[in-house]
């Protein structure tokens, strides 16, 4: 109850402080004597370049220490700790810019656009937490993504999702993937921002509906741990996938586990992998028989997602500006709209021949009906290997955290009763202090 306490006040203190605290305006803006009003910002203000390399020498520095205290220090206070405070500095005092989850789109522009020059701090955002979950697993997750920290404070009473539920949510982030790496390479949008459920909160401003999005996550966050996380987050897709190569991961007791079940009940992100029934066998023929026949339908599906991504290639080009703005113009000079919106005005103006806007859409058009083969043929890969993965034998004979799923909170430590069977003996030895790891979380 303590502790249930204690992340209360916590987030209330978060949200309740006022805004000027975490920022100041480097350069007052203009006075206008017209009346003119400023147009709200949806960034923060750039920052000198010194301040943006602190940035990433924090993240690093964070990356470094909540490793240690996952894999070798096995402290779930300290992990708490420092979630605690990558909440205060990448959530509300760098305003959720930059992190971790929207360099994605980034990089996928300055992949596919030239003309964009991606600054070496983002670069480093999206590169650092890759990099250290390939040797110490999710632990970019547990304790310094801002966003995993302000969901983890929040899991006052988790359930358990059905399995059956857990694992179709589970592919909707690589679709959300799939998407944004869609409209960042063509130029169209920034959807991981735009639908930020997170940094309206930490800026304690924006529109009402996302700061109503915001809310209700934590608040679903109370009862379903991480709800984000889990089942949206497109980054923790990408780390979903390195984490299954890690060098190191979260592990409990692998040589003497009893099956008591308790660390699977413990934990509120169904992290925990169960022993397979009969794993002692060999697979059973029929599970050869399933396996072949979703090797058989995995084209199948490949095709007909790249298929269907096609087909969806027009609706989705309307997210690009040029595309909506050549609809919106043909539809007028048609008649079939009336007056003019200001973006159409705006084009008028400048005298550019419409057959050139229509000739620039088309181009963007094209860009679209070849990422919508590949998004499609993406997410048919995705959802074929998610049921080779349900169907395929397995041989696991103890409870243990799925490096794929785990994300390094570190609570199964304080719940396993040889992990405390092993501190009470390393504290009789007085090789750790007597405090360490003996709280109930």
């Amino acid at each position: 109850m303590r502790q249930h306490i204690v992340r209360i006040l916590v987030c209330v203190a978060l949200l309740g402080a006022p805004a000027a605290s975490f920022g100041i305006e480097r350069f007052p803006p203009p006075e206008f004597e017209s009346g003119y009003k400023m147009p709200p910002t949806t960034a923060p203000a750039p920052r000198a370049e010194w301040l943006g390399w602190l940035d990433v020498a924090v993240l690093a520095g964070a990356l470094a220490l909540a490793s240690y205290l996952a894999l070798k220090k096995r402290s779930r206070d300290g992990i708490l700790a420092l979630g605690v405070f990558s909440l205060l500095y990448f959530g509300f005092y760098r305003k959720g810019c930059v992190c971790a989850i929207g360099s994605i789109q980034d990089v996928t522009l300055a992949l596919f656009n030239g003309n964009y020059a991606v600054p070496l701090t983002v670069v480093a955002f999206f590169l650092l937490p890759i990099l250290f979950t390939l040797f110490f697993g999710r632990a970019f997750c547990g304790a310094v993504c801002p966003m995993g920290a302000f969901q983890d404070l929040m899991a006052l009473r988790p359930v358990k999702v059905p399995s059956w539920l857990e694992h179709a949510l589970s592919v909707v982030p690589f679709v959300y993937l799939g998407l944004a790496v869609l409209f960042a390479a063509t130029g169209s949008a920034f959807i991981i921002c735009q639908w930020d459920p997170f940094v309206a909160l930490y800026r304690r401003s924006g529109s009402a509906g996302m700061l109503a999005l915001g809310a209700a996550f934590l608040i679903v966050g109370v009862f379903v741990g991480r709800p984000y996380c889990r089942f949206l987050c497109p980054y923790g897709a990408v780390l979903n996938l390195v984490s299954r190569f890690s060098k190191w991961n979260v592990e409990l007791s692998p040589d003497d586990c009893n099956r008591c079940h308790i660390c699977d009940v413990a934990c509120p992100y169904g992290a925990i992998a169960e022993p397979a029934a009969g794993a002692g066998a060999g697979p059973a023929p029929k599970h050869w028989m399933r396996l072949a026949a979703l090797a058989l339908v995995l084209p199948l599906l490949v095709a007909g997602g790249a298929w269907l991504g096609h087909r969806l290639s027009v609706p989705f080009s309307r997210m690009h500006f040029t595309v909506s703005l050549a609809e919106r113009i043909a539809a007028e000079d048609a008649g079939k709209v009336r007056g003019e919106t200001e973006e159409s005005q705006a084009f008028r103006q400048t005298g550019k021949p419409t057959e050139e806007l229509y000739s620039d859409a088309l181009r963007v058009r094209g860009w679209f009906a070849t990422g919508g083969w590949w998004f499609g043929a993406f997410v048919g890969l995705v959802l074929g290997a998610k049921l080779i993965s349900l169907w395929r034998p397995q041989r696991r004979l103890i409870y243990e955290p799925d490096p794929a799923r785990c994300v390094a909170c570190g609570r199964c430590y304080v719940y396993c009763p040889k992990e405390l069977v092993r501190l009470k003996r390393l504290q009789k030895a007085n090789i750790i202090p007597l405090t360490q790891g003996a709280v109930n979380r």
